[in-house]
């Protein structure tokens, strides 16, 4: 199907570099047009859930996003259904710096990263914050339910602020030595803070790195709706250990939302 998304926006393959998403979902590749060099993602998914948020979030992205916010622009898509599966072909533009982590959200080394690398972070979040849009990244009625269920605590869930957020800001969405954040499937509104906690949550095994997050982004962490948003992310977290994902975040989440319960 990769190889029949290139026939159709007449590219080329180039080298064997793959690039597979989560659980083989997507299936990436380097390619060659008539206009550049390019990157070529192909999406598959059951035909009965080939559509709705997910689908078209980089096509949303592409329209509404402002140019505060380093991304690989979306030259072209496709979408089909074949048997019993739907697929979406997305062309970006090449990306050539590589992503923070390769094959994993969770950060196990600090990575050497600038000041102007950290500056263009923080102003890509603030431009993505203020993004009108009716996308949903995470909703109150998750949260009335997931967050005493997973942080074992009495909580007030009501979210005291929301913003746009890109959803899926880990470390391998995000590239160096120069910035790009890629993956816009799941952006939309969100507690504020979200991708900042989130960032800084999947860095807690480097405490430098995740004492610099603090630091660069603090004017959106170290706020109560940013608090807030970490106590958020913890609980999806905590989830996720319980279907075997990110377990060996389970003992930093646990101490961080101790500190920030208890502390």
């Amino acid at each position: 199907m990769h190889a029949a998304a290139a026939t159709a926006f007449d590219a080329t393959p180039i080298g064997s570099r793959e690039a597979w998403g989560w659980r083989g979902r997507t299936l990436s590749r380097p390619v060659a047009t008539a206009s550049g060099e390019g990157w070529l993602r192909l999406v598959s998914a059951p035909a009965d859930k080939a559509c709705g948020k997910l689908w078209e979030g980089p096509q949303e992205a592409e329209r509404l996003m402002p140019p505060a916010v380093p991304r690989p622009r979306l030259r072209k898509r496709l979408t089909w259904t074949e048997d019993e599966h739907g697929y979406l072909a997305e062309l970006y533009d090449e990306v050539t710096a590589p992503t923070v982590t390769t094959h994993e959200p969770i950060l196990r080394e600090a990575p050497d990263l600038n000041d102007a690398w950290w500056e263009g972070l923080s102003t890509a979040l603030d431009a993505i914050a203020t993004v009108s849009s009716d996308r949903v990244a995470v909703r109150q009625e998750y949260l009335d339910r997931a967050m005493p269920q997973y942080l074992g605590i009495p909580i007030d869930t009501t979210v005291p602020a929301w913003t746009t957020a890109h959803g899926d800001l880990h470390w391998a969405n995000l590239t160096s030595p120069s910035l790009s954040v890629l993956d816009w499937e799941g952006w939309g509104v969100a507690p504020a803070g979200y991708d900042a906690a989130l960032l800084y949550s999947y860095s807690l095994l480097v405490p430098d790195t995740a004492a610099e997050i603090r630091r660069q982004l603090g004017h959106i962490l170290d706020t109560p709706a940013g608090r807030f948003a970490e106590l958020v992310v913890i609980t999806e977290l905590l989830q996720t250990t319980t279907r075997g994902d990110n377990l060996g975040l389970e003992r930093a989440l646990r101490a961080r939302l101790a500190y920030l319960t208890e502390g």
